[in-house]
């Protein structure tokens, strides 16, 4: 059997940095050590300068199978999720027909196990009728419940009190909120209306301005602690949220907040060049509120960095404002954004991989996962800080094949990711089958 040996890595994990041998065998990292002999049938990866690091989990992804499938599929779209080096992910119930009970789970489950390239899990969503569907959660099995606290379609939409109450109160796992006030967003909305003037992208934050997010999120948080809730709430994008999540170890929270890439890379003043390419949900707001999103990453205040990927085709995002989706694709480039801010001194390594990784593996009670430690599955990613990636429309490995970093020079390269111990990415191309990729198990 070959076994794997990566040589000479700066390993980092758990808060430091090494320089280390680590050898992978039985999809799983065998040891870790100062310096590893290397033996008849190892592969040797030379990796002197390189950083190693935990595999992305990435916890809030749409991959729009099934029934959106001209957007994006599980293959396509965790296909570029590897290429990014995130190694597990977590998919959202937003799609045709919506995954509001465990059969729809157990689809794409059987889609995942023959598609997927990545290690993958999938969310029950809400409604404001499928109590019993949630009260049934295999908590070993589901990562979780998603609840759209406004800004949804179909039947996914949550706002009445009396079933969100049921919600918070009867859910056996982690609620994972998308939370924007839909009367703040009409009433916002109503009032551009009534100007002389034409809407457009410049006005997506003002249509969902802070107030929209705050008056959702602090209601989420007032009923997580009501009822003792596990609750995560999704993509902050203000400051003035910030004052609802305290700050320290995520392993003494029963709240926790998340930040996603684009809000930490984009600020309004992109919208002129960017356009509807960056309308997403909630919207991008000021560079204040992105300066104050990256300062709460190091105070603990934010304790998990994902995507929130969801592709669009290019002709749908270039309908006029009020038609065009909200989703932008970002796993491929997601790591390579953060590492740019590693770059520029706003967040260290060690905060990047706490926050990718182990993090989530925590918060989701992932088994074996989110760590480099002997015995746990090697989810691996090696990265090259110091030769810079192009990004263009024309090399994404998206469905849609368009990127909104289109332009951007990252600072580093994604060399090579490992699934399950199997080098699925090789800094060129994808070069493993589907078969490398595992369903996420959850301590219960």
């Amino acid at each position: 059997m070959t076994t794997t040996l990566i040589k000479d890595a700066c390993l980092v994990n758990e808060g430091e940095i090494r320089e280390v041998d680590l050898r992978i065998k039985n999809q799983r990292i065998e040891k870790i050590a100062p310096s590893i002999s290397a033996m008849e049938n190892d592969a040797v990866v030379e990796a002197k300068g390189y950083w190693l690091l935990p595999g992305m989990i990435d916890d809030q992804v749409h991959f729009r199978e099934p029934g959106l499938t001209h957007k994006g599929c599980i293959a396509t779209e965790s296909r570029a999720a590897v290429a990014g080096g995130i190694t597990s992910y977590m998919e959202m119930p937003n799609v045709k027909p919506a995954t509001t009970n465990i059969s729809a789970i157990e689809e794409k489950l059987a889609i995942a196990s023959r598609d997927s390239f990545a290690n993958y899990a999938f969310y029950l969503g809400a409604t404001e009728d499928n109590l019993e569907d949630i009260k049934a959660i295999d908590p070993e099995k589901v990562c979780g419940v998603k609840v759209f606290m406004g800004a949804s379609t179909g039947n996914l939409l949550v706002e009445n009190p009396t079933a969100l109450e049921a919600i918070f109160r009867e859910c056996p796992v982690l609620i994972s909120t998308h939370c924007e006030s839909g009367p703040v967003i009409a009433e916002n909305l109503n009032k551009l209306k009534q100007k002389d003037r034409a809407i457009t992208i410049h006005d997506h934050p003002i249509i969902r301005d802070d107030e929209a997010c705050f008056a959702s999120s602090s209601y989420a948080v007032q009923l997580a602690k009501k009822y003792g809730s596990q609750l995560n709430v999704l993509h902050i994008t203000t400051a003035k949220e910030l004052s609802l999540f305290e700050a320290g170890p995520i392993q003494n929270k029963k709240i926790t907040a998340e930040a996603c890439v684009h809000h930490l890379w984009f600020c309004d003043q992109d919208y002129e060049q960017r356009g509807n390419l960056i309308k997403c949900n909630p919207a991008i707001k000021t560079r204040q509120d992105r300066d104050a999103l990256l300062q709460a990453l190091t105070k603990n205040q934010i304790d998990i960095i994902a995507t929130d990927h969801a592709p669009h085709t290019l002709s749908e995002k270039q309908e006029p404002y009020l038609n065009a989706p909200a989703g932008l694709p970002l796993v491929q480039h997601a790591l390579l954004s953060l590492l740019e801010h590693v770059r520029n001194k706003r967040l260290t390594i060690e905060q990047v991989v706490e926050k990718t990784s182990h993090n989530p593996a925590i918060r989701y009670r992932v088994a074996e996962r989110g760590f480099l430690r002997e015995g746990f599955f090697a989810d691996l990613v090696l990265v090259d800080p110091k030769t810079p990636t192009s990004v263009s429309h024309n090399n994404t490995l998206y469905k849609c094949q368009w990127t909104p970093f289109d332009g951007v020079e990252f600072s580093s390269r994604i060399c090579s990711t490992w699934v399950n111990g199997e080098l699925v990415f090789n800094g060129k191309q994808v070069t493993a089958k589907p078969s490398a990729a595992m369903p996420l198990h959850f301590i219960g």
